[in-house]
């Protein structure tokens, strides 16, 4: 079964935040299913996933194993603090076309890489600007997982297509967060 969700980077001064919806076939939102928030200021890493905008309780969180590191290995914990899962950048392979592996226990893990080469050395010469699309498939078989679509706007949008719903879709989110919080490292 197919599933979909929108994640809408909100535009603030001081904190990047972000809203995750459930769509629908037309990619219009249904329900919002978390909200987060990027800590600034933080050696390490972390974006926590909250129920609402509240913020009165955390669902999940994005979290950075080490400070300032180039693999960007990330690990997503549930609000007891064990790890759903993870995902790290492949620094080597994304000097061309960016590079991520999508791990969750008991399940085979997932590259994903920028579906346009040209767009991502376009964009590694300054036009950020560019829209850029991921796919991510199973490493061993090919098999599709998910793909993650940016839209360009006033405010960045992402459209999140999960073919395989046996990954954990806190995971899911997590990874289309990190990807626009840790892009550009």
């Amino acid at each position: 079964m197919t599933v979909r969700y929108l994640v809408r980077q909100r535009i603030t001064l001081m904190v990047n935040r972000y809203e995750i919806w459930r769509a629908d076939e037309a990619w219009n939102p249904v329900e919002q299913l978390a909200f987060a928030q990027q800590k600034r200021g933080r050696l390490r890493e972390e974006v926590p996933f909250y129920a609402d905008e509240s913020k009165t309780h955390v669902r999940f969180t994005l979290q950075a194993r080490n400070v300032l590191d180039l693999a960007s290995v990330v690990d997503v914990r549930d609000e007891t603090g064990a790890v759903v899962g993870g995902f790290r950048k492949d620094f080597r392979r994304s000097l061309l076309v960016t590079t991520w592996y999508l791990e969750q226990e008991g399940l085979p893990r997932v590259l994903g890489q920028e579906t346009s080469t040209l767009y991502a050395v376009l964009r590694r010469i300054g036009l950020d600007l560019l829209p850029y699309d991921f796919l991510f498939a199973t490493e061993d078989a090919g098999a599709p997982v998910l793909t993650i679509v940016r839209r360009w706007g006033v405010r960045d949008t992402y459209r999140v297509t999960v073919e395989d719903d046996r990954y954990d879709p806190r995971l899911v989110h997590a990874l289309a967060v990190g990807l626009d919080a840790l892009q550009n490292r």
